[in-house]
């Protein structure tokens, strides 16, 4: 009862069922897109055993899947302390970073980094 007196009562029905949308199809990477490989890891040896996996791996993909393996790598896995990005247009270009990256070496396409710690700030607005 609602404070007027009044009694209501309402029938909702579940909504129709939506048709599947198709799947969006992700655009293939022009034949001379530079793609960037995002790398991280806890320590610099596991930046490095990471960068000597993707070596392995990356014998076997297509060319076609190089797209999806950066971007993969990029929203897929947890950005951690060290951290290292391999650019390259090829499955060659990307091996020679990776390789770099794994003698620890600087090599073309490749910039490594950490991350620094932040510092605490306050904001008094008023």
């Amino acid at each position: 009862f609602g404070i007027s007196g009044t009694n209501a009562h309402v029938i909702i029905e579940q909504a129709p069922a939506a048709a599947p949308s198709p799947a969006a199809a992700v655009p293939a990477p022009a034949a001379d897109a530079v793609l960037p490989w995002p790398l991280s890891g806890a320590t610099p040896q596991a930046l490095r055993g990471q960068a000597e996996a993707l070596l392995r791996r990356l014998d076997t993909l297509p060319h076609e899947d190089l797209a999806t393996a950066g971007r993969t790598l990029a929203t897929g896995r947890a950005a951690l302390e060290h951290r290292a990005v391999v650019v390259g247009g090829t499955a060659e270009e990307l091996a020679s970073g990776l390789r770099a990256l794994v003698d620890g070496s600087a090599g073309r396409g490749v910039v490594v980094g950490s991350v620094r710690t932040g510092k605490t700030a306050f904001l008094f607005t008023g």
